[in-house]
């Protein structure tokens, strides 16, 4: 049963809200906002705390407290999140779209991300390297699905 097909995002089981995760790890960079149109620019420079490699959080279930920042996902909350990236598969439920073929859900594979090339996997720098000042320099543009 392809569970975010029948269930709401409220609906759906801890574990099943956390399957959502696709693992690109995009939502580990940091941000930018445009303080006249609020438009949000990622740039490539990753949390401290993200391995690059596998584009997962090596401290996942402190996150919150390391990073205070950090935002924790939930269901309640899903208008405050506009500024996740298109290809997420919580927005896209959100908006009632479909997942794209490479979602681990749909594939099967948590490697399709990397294949499909939507992960961060070897393209960004931990913030650690980076001056905060120099973050600008660092935008990025993702490739339209």
């Amino acid at each position: 049963m392809s569970f975010w097909k029948e269930k709401t995002l409220s609906e759906m089981s801890q574990d099943e809200w956390e399957s959502l995760c696709d693992g690109c790890a995009r939502c580990c960079l940091h941000k930018l906002q445009d303080v006249d149109t609020e438009k949000v620019y990622y740039t490539s420079v990753a949390c401290q705390y993200l391995d690059q490699d596998s584009c997962q959080c090596e401290h996942y279930p402190q996150r919150h407290d390391l990073v205070p920042n950090c935002v924790v996902l939930t269901p309640a909350h899903m208008e405050e999140y506009a500024w996740l990236p298109d290809t997420c598969a919580y927005r896209l439920l959100h908006e009632g779209k479909e997942l794209f073929w490479w979602h681990p859900l749909v594939s099967g594979s948590m490697n399709t991300v990397h294949e499909a090339n939507i992960s961060v996997n070897g393209k960004c720098i931990s913030e650690s390297h980076v001056h905060p000042d120099d973050f600008e320099e660092k935008i990025i543009h993702w490739v339209e699905q």
